[in-house]
């Protein structure tokens, strides 16, 4: 199942998951992206949404408003929905409208191995290579893998630092895909907040502190989050063409 946590109020740009994409809101532009792939349910805080959704075909689940991040959100979704302990539930971002299906089918896909190898991994998730120039960028969130392609970090500085000053250097750039079985989702938000995930603002790295795998898969996207009104305005210009 995939579920798009949708809270309506944004520090940065005021109820943007509402905003016109090439026709739709936000929202529900997102939750047609993906849902070829799966089931998709709308979480959210808003009873405006609720009736959105629902206007649009999606099943919706109204949850609290005080919750501090979507994952905590999703989390109250799948126990209200009675899912299956072993139901793979992926976290698809609601202002992620033109999200690429197969990187989110890369996740999926991996979390299926995951559970048929019973492998010690709590968190699916994804990255691209990204250029020198975007990984400046501290709203572009870094990842540095270990030889088994599990998450060592994530961060919003430049990592790794490349002492050599390499011209062409790629860095791993995350893409906030999550994915979970409802097991590991329910385990995961009864994780106390780490030290680093309230420095950097990244609630992943409570995993790790953790000592939990979160398992990456590369994928090619140009899809990004959009988070300000000049993001959406970017956004529109390469995915209108």
């Amino acid at each position: 199942m995939i579920i798009i946590p949708a809270r309506l109020n944004s520090s940065r740009f005021e109820n943007k998951i509402l905003v016109d994409i090439l026709g739709l809101p936000m929202v529900i532009k997102t939750a047609v992206q993906v849902s070829a792939l799966d089931n998709v349910v709308i979480a959210t805080d808003s009873l405006e949404v609720l009736d959105l959704a629902k206007t649009h075909g999606f099943e919706a689940v109204l949850t609290s408003n005080s919750h501090q991040s979507g994952t905590d959100r999703i989390n109250e979704a799948v126990n209200k929905l009675n899912l299956p302990e072993d139901e793979i539930v992926v976290n698809v971002q609601a202002d992620e409208p033109f999200i690429e299906p197969e990187v989110v089918k890369a996740v999926i896909n991996r979390v299926k191995e995951v559970k048929q190898n019973n492998e010690d991994t709590m968190i699916v998730s994804c990255y691209k290579k990204i250029s020198s120039n975007l990984a400046d960028d501290p709203n572009h969130v870094k990842v540095v893998l270990d030889e088994n392609s599990n998450a060592i970090y994530f961060s919003r500085a430049k990592i790794p630092y490349h002492r050599d000053h390499y011209e062409n250097s790629n860095y791993n750039g995350h893409l906030g895909i999550y994915g979970f079985t409802k097991k590991s989702l329910n385990k995961f938000c009864s994780l106390n907040s780490s030290k680093l995930e309230k420095i950097e603002k990244l609630e992943q790295l409570r995993a790790i502190d953790s000592g939990y795998n979160i398992s990456m898969v590369e994928v090619e996207s140009r899809s990004f989050g959009i988070d300000t009104q000049e993001d959406l305005e970017n956004a529109l210009k390469i995915f209108k063409k």
